[in-house]
């Protein structure tokens, strides 16, 4: 029986992302050990649940009917077997959290250390990627859970939940003369996100025009630029003024154009939320109801 069960949770990871390949590397597994168990698994059925694409594989009709049939009974065993851990104080399990990189200097560090201090026993794995590959990410069912700007959110197969909104300060070096800025009449040469980050994108679709001398992908890497004196930067006002201090760098306000963003959780749609991803969900909603308004509003 347990060779069963390893064989149709292979075959539903197959069947989820369309490829051996990408189930072999999410299951930690050989690709040939997948192939394998997939064969064993049609040999006893004496179907084939898999035809080759281009692209990957398709289910044949043996595999959709035999997808309907096991994949409830999964989700329903697991969230199961979750919530019974829960009850007996016995949290145990990995939860895998990706969020977007400027959060984790004022957001994501809290609600991490909240979770953690009522979940011990808990592997909370956590990536810091852009936007775009945060939902990537959640879409592909590589993460539970993402924190992300809404205007990444695109696909109809998520659900969003709204953490908190967030407004955008100039950061410029500690000599810098600058008290409050209109940028619509501004020459601005700025270090910046590569283009694919949202926060890249939201600047280029305020109407501003900057020139971007430098990119970065880290928030201490763009720090260390503007403190080196190749440009200013744009970045949330929640960023810590002590972490600014540190690189001889302040926080100047934006008058003009209006820089918000809204920061939002988001699950696929598809699956019930196990409890331990609920929990850290939960935690992060507190955690953004205690926010204080934005400080250079």
């Amino acid at each position: 029986m347990e060779a069963m069960d390893r064989q149709l949770r292979y075959f539903l990871r197959i069947a989820e992302l369309k490829s051996l390949s990408k189930a072999a590397e999410q299951l930690d597994q050989t690709q040939s050990g997948i192939s394998k168990q997939l064969a064993a698994l049609e040999t006893s059925l004496g179907k084939p649940l898999f035809v080759r694409t281009g692209r990957g594989v398709e289910l044949t009709e043996a595999g959709r009917q035999l997808q309907e049939a096991v994949l409830p009974a999964y989700g329903a065993i697991d969230r199961a077997v979750d919530a019974i851990r829960l009850r007996h104080g016995v949290s145990q399990g990995t939860v895998r959290l990706a969020t977007v990189h400027t959060l984790s200097y004022y957001f994501t560090a809290d609600v991490v250390a909240a979770f953690v201090s009522t979940h011990p026993s808990v592997n909370l794995s956590l990536l810091g990627r852009s936007s775009p590959e945060v939902v990537s990410l959640v879409e592909a069912g590589k993460v539970d859970l993402g924190f992300v700007y809404d205007a990444a959110v695109d696909s109809g197969g998520l659900v969003s939940h709204v953490l908190f909104d967030d407004a955008m300060c100039l950061i410029v070096r500690d000599t810098s003369t600058l008290q409050a800025s209109d940028l619509t009449d501004s020459t601005l040469r700025l270090v910046g996100f590569p283009p694919h980050y949202a926060l890249r994108r939201m600047i280029h679709s305020s109407g501003l025009n900057p020139e971007f001398v430098a990119e970065a992908e880290t928030i201490d890497a763009m720090l260390r630029l503007v403190s080196s004196g190749v440009g200013a930067c744009i970045l949330p006002n929640r960023i810590p003024e002590k972490l600014l201090t540190d690189y001889g760098l302040r926080k100047v306000p934006i008058q003009r154009p209006s820089l918000h963003r809204r920061v939002v959780a988001i699950l696929r749609a598809d699956r019930q939320p196990l409890p331990l991803t609920a929990d850290l969900l939960d935690c992060a909603m507190r955690i953004s109801a205690k926010l204080p308004p934005n400080p250079l509003e």
